[in-house]
C-alpha cells in the first residue's frame, strides 16, 4: 500500500512546534505528539536489515508502541475490524442516534436514572413502531443501546452554557 501524500506525524513535524508554544497541553498529550513524531526515525533507533538473497540493505526503525499512534495501531485494528466481521450476520446494520434537546440537558443532568429510562423507553417504541410498519419494514427488529453521556474529552455531554 503506497504511503499517503501527509500523516499525521508530517503535521505534528510541521507544526507541533508552534502548537505546542500556543498551547498549554497536558503532559500525556505532549508525549503522544513527541512519540507520533519520533515512530519509526532515527530517534527511537533501528537496524540494518539485509535481504538474504539480494545485496539490498535498508534502515528499519524502531516503533513507538504508543496505542494512540496511527502507524503502530493500524495492523492492530486492521486484524481487529477483519476479525468482528467474521462475527457479523449476513444482514444490514443500521446506527441510529436519538439526542435529548439541550434545552432539556439541565433537567436530565438532574434527574439522570429516570430521563435515562425515560429515552430507552421511547427510543425502543420509536424503533419498534417504524421497523412494524408494512411502508418501512414490515418486521420485528433486534436491536441494542448504548448511552453515550461522555465525549472523547471524558466530559459529560453539556451543549449549553449557563449564566
Amino acid at each position: 500500500m503506497p504511503r499517503p501524500a501527509f500523516e499525521v506525524a508530517d503535521i505534528f513535524r510541521l507544526h507541533g512546534a508552534r502548537y505546542r508554544e500556543q498551547h498549554n497541553l497536558p503532559f500525556h498529550q505532549l508525549r503522544l505528539m513527541h512519540d507520533i513524531e519520533s515512530c519509526r526515525t532515527a530517534v527511537l533507533g533501528g537496524n540494518r536489515e539485509k535481504c538474504g538473497h539480494c545485496a539490498e540493505e535498508r534502515n528499519s526503525y524502531n516503533s513507538c508502541c504508543n496505542r494512540h499512534c496511527p502507524k503502530c495501531q493500524n495492523l492492530s485494528r486492521t486484524k481487529w475490524v477483519e476479525c468482528r466481521k467474521g462475527e457479523l450476520l449476513p444482514i444490514d446494520y443500521h446506527h441510529v442516534v436519538f439526542t435529548i434537546p439541550e434545552q432539556l440537558n439541565d433537567l436530565v443532568l438532574r434527574n439522570k436514572p429516570q430521563l435515562y429510562k425515560i429515552l430507552f423507553a421511547t427510543s425502543a417504541a420509536t424503533l419498534q413502531t417504524i421497523a412494524a410498519d408494512p411502508r418501512h419494514l414490515g418486521a420485528q427488529i433486534g436491536f441494542f443501546s448504548v448511552l453515550h453521556s461522555r465525549g472523547q474529552n471524558l466530559l459529560f455531554h453539556r451543549m449549553f452554557t449557563s449564566a
